[in-house]
């Protein structure tokens, strides 16, 4: 189901949005869903908590790790031997 939003802008903002849309060859309606879109996709998702959570959970563990240069060549030379 959709839903209408109705926003107050001043005359100098509204213009500038028309030339925005036109700019684009977007209906005005268009142009401020896509926007809307793109600020709601760069807000962060989930809480703070959540994520400093996540991070203390990760950080316990101790994985190999080398030199990306070596890890590199390891993994080039491992693509043609053959494992039985």
């Amino acid at each position: 189901m959709s839903k209408r939003l109705q926003i107050v802008v001043d005359d100098k903002e509204m213009r500038e949005i028309e030339r925005a849309a036109r700019m684009r060859d977007l209906s005005v309606s268009e142009w401020v869903r896509q926007s809307l879109r793109k600020a709601r996709a760069s807000e962060p998702s989930g809480s703070p908590a959540k994520k400093l959570q996540v991070i203390r959970a990760a950080a316990k563990y101790s994985f190999p790790t080398a030199d990306i240069d070596q890890m590199i060549g390891e993994i080039e030379a491992g693509y043609g031997s053959t494992v039985e």
